[in-house]
């Protein structure tokens, strides 16, 4: 149980890749802040911050579901207090919330540009803002931001420029917290996969089942997380990781665990 007594909060959590993290820190023990919008279950997306809580329970951690929607800063604000009022501090925060859409400028409508802006971006920003002052406190804290290393290449700016600069200013984010909170011991990276994930966002929005079948399951992100907030944070920051180096540097080279389709083709992610 290495993160008995440790406090992990997590945006985007009731289901992908944010529950497969709540899922496998909860079986080392953790408190998990299950940040998210859902509370009523989409037969398409499935989940809730709800069930997500019963099974990090049963998974043996201790959990706190928090309805939130990070567009709103008041919101964000409860949900720390909330965090701290329950479990006394924060330790680890995952940003994992994030808003998707792969359309060239003329087919990005202005209402989807600024959602991806106040999620991605603005999102990010406040639950960094907020939960900082308690991760100073905290116990080998980390934060983790789910975005790319940054690559310039034009190739991902020509096909989907209004999500590409969304994600690459998360990663700025991450790196520009690593600079600032440096000497605080707060360490901030970056995680991004190699290959796609089996999420409701490649299902319904991607690929479909075809690209599903093609990919890893989120538990491949989620141990990577384990693996990264397990190192000292005054060592480990300022990185923009991908999870099979991750992975590689743990030891671990047989990935195959983690395909959806043991021995099928894997389909690269956007930016690597």
């Amino acid at each position: 149980m290495l993160f008995q007594n440790k406090t992990v909060l997590i945006t985007g959590a009731s289901r992908g890749i944010g529950k497969a993290i709540a899922l496998r820190l909860a079986k080392e023990g953790a408190n998990i802040v299950i940040a998210a919008k859902s509370v009523e279950e989409d037969p398409r997306l499935g989940g809730t911050i709800f069930s997500v809580a019963e099974e990090v329970e049963a998974a043996g951690g201790k959990a706190l579901a928090v309805q939130v929607d990070i567009r709103y800063e008041e919101q964000i604000q409860a949900m720390v207090q909330k965090a701290v009022e329950k479990f006394g501090g924060i330790d680890v925060v995952i940003n994992n919330a994030s808003a998707i859409q792969l359309t060239p400028t003329e087919q990005t409508d202005t209402k989807r540009f600024d959602l991806m802006q106040s999620i991605n971006v603005r999102g990010t920003f406040l639950v960094g803002k907020h939960c900082i002052p308690y991760l100073k406190k905290g116990k080998n804290p980390h934060i983790i931001t789910l975005s790319p290393p940054i690559n310039l290449n034009p190739k991902w700016l020509g096909g989907h420029i209004a999500y590409t600069i969304t994600k690459y200013s998360m990663s700025m984010l991450a790196l520009g917290w690593a600079a600032e909170l440096k000497g605080a011991g707060v360490a901030s990276n970056a995680l991004w996969p190699r290959t796609t994930i089996d999420t409701a966002a490649v299902r319904n929005l991607l690929g479909g089942e075809a690209l599903a079948k093609m990919s890893r399951k989120p538990e491949m992100i989620a141990d990577a997380v384990f693996y990264i907030i397990r190192r000292p944070s005054a060592e480990c920051t300022g990185n923009t990781f991908i999870d099979e180096e991750v992975m590689t540097a743990e030891g671990i080279t047989d990935l195959s665990q983690y395909s959806v389709v043991p021995g099928a083709q894997l389909y690269p992610d956007l930016f690597v």
